[in-house]
């Protein structure tokens, strides 16, 4: 449990760092003086910073700086991901040049949308390493460069059909069947070949995170066509490995896919809750992702890049939507600005924002109790 928690504060402290690096590197490029940059959340035991003199001084705990001529860069007391304090951009110091307030509209937006890009990028970053060391990977019919590297090809479950054989047996998603009545599995043919020759019931051996189950089940004949089965969807799984050069483009390419699949996802389940279908999706809290953490690491470390790189991308969405207290909650008082063709008042703009923020300490409270519950369960 403790290693499954700081391995949780390492993973969300990279997201956070990341994002709010984001959000200061655009800030500095477009002119915007940021006035604390800081590893962890205050109160702030150390920092450097510039003198208007151009010499580093330090500063201990949340002592006033009053000769710094730029960002006092600190590290703080709650060692868990990042901030940024960016000049104005609560709404004061219009008049002064070096504030957020006083940029155009498509500047504020940059400075705004940098910290998701920057998640978008981390993302990027991280499968292109886990390309370039083996990453787990489904396999398809494309035909791979005679430079990539396959091995541990196994076969991984996708689907377990409701009140099927397999369902009843405890076969569960992501299972990874080894081997089948003592033959070694390498391919999805095997399997359907050994199950539809089968004569009663079958013993199946799976890799379930890293721990070997035997699982055994008697298949049905499908009356549609007469074959054996035991209700799964399998693909073949292998672990793949890409030489640097195209491992940057290919870990850009998967990025991109898994964005798109995320997206689609969140718009279908928007469109299920309008028109009343069933919604089955399961929402996890902080609990249920540091829950999830931990599996991936005592999976492997490849397994926590790959997770990783996942909840920085489920972060980049979140992040943009257009919901107050977010950052995309933030672009769209942006662009009532630019319709309008003023700000909105910045006491109105409070006032959503912290609806907004309660809203969602609401729903992370809400989450984190489920996941309790069912983790006890």
């Amino acid at each position: 449990m403790f290693t499954t928690i700081i391995v949780f504060i390492l993973v969300l402290s990279l997201l956070v760092f990341v994002h709010e690096f984001g959000h200061f590197f655009s800030a500095r490029r477009l002119g915007v003086r940021a006035e604390e940059f800081g590893f962890g959340f205050p109160p702030r035991i150390f920092g450097v910073y510039k003198d208007k003199n151009g010499k580093w001084k330090k500063v201990w705990g949340n002592k006033k700086v009053e000769d710094n001529s730029d960002t006092i860069y600190s590290i703080n007391g709650i060692l868990v991901g990042g901030f940024v304090k960016i000049k104005g951009e609560d709404g004061d110091n219009k008049d002064n040049s070096d504030s957020f307030s006083s940029k155009k509209i498509w500047k504020r937006a940059i400075i705004l949308s940098s910290g998701v890009l920057m998640n978008v990028v981390l993302a990027s970053v991280l499968i292109s390493i886990g390309l370039m060391i083996g990453l787990p990977r489904y396999l398809s019919d494309e035909k791979l460069p005679d430079s990539v590297i396959v091995k541990n090809e196994q076969v991984s479950i996708v689907e377990v059909m409701e009140d099927s054989p397999a369902a009843l047996a405890g076969f569960q998603v992501s299972d990874n069947i080894m081997s089948i009545n003592d033959t070694k599995i390498k391919t999805g043919e095997e399997v359907v070949n050994i199950i539809a020759s089968s004569t009663g019931e079958v013993s199946i051996v799976v890799d379930r995170s890293g721990e070997t189950k035997e699982i055994k089940v008697s298949p049905e004949i499908k009356p549609e066509n007469n074959v054996k089965t035991i209700g799964i969807a399998f693909l073949d799984s292998a672990t793949v490995r890409y030489p640097w050069y195209l491992a940057i483009w290919e870990g850009i390419k998967m990025t991109g896919q898994l964005l798109w699949a995320i997206i689609y996802s969140l718009f279908d389940l928007v469109r299920n809750l309008i028109i009343g279908s069933n919604v089955a999706v399961e929402v996890a809290g902080p609990v249920g992702i540091a829950n999830l953490t931990g599996q991936m690491f005592r999976l492997g470390f490849i397994y926590l890049i790959q997770f990783t790189a996942l909840l920085s991308l489920n972060l980049a969405i979140i992040n943009i939507l257009p919901f107050p207290a977010l950052d995309g909650g933030r672009l769209l008082f942006l662009l009532i600005e630019k319709i309008k063709g003023k700000p909105v008042k910045q006491e109105i703009e409070a006032v959503f924002n912290n609806i907004g923020f309660l809203l969602l300490m609401a729903l992370i409270i809400w989450v984190t109790l489920k996941d309790i519950i069912k983790l006890f369960n």
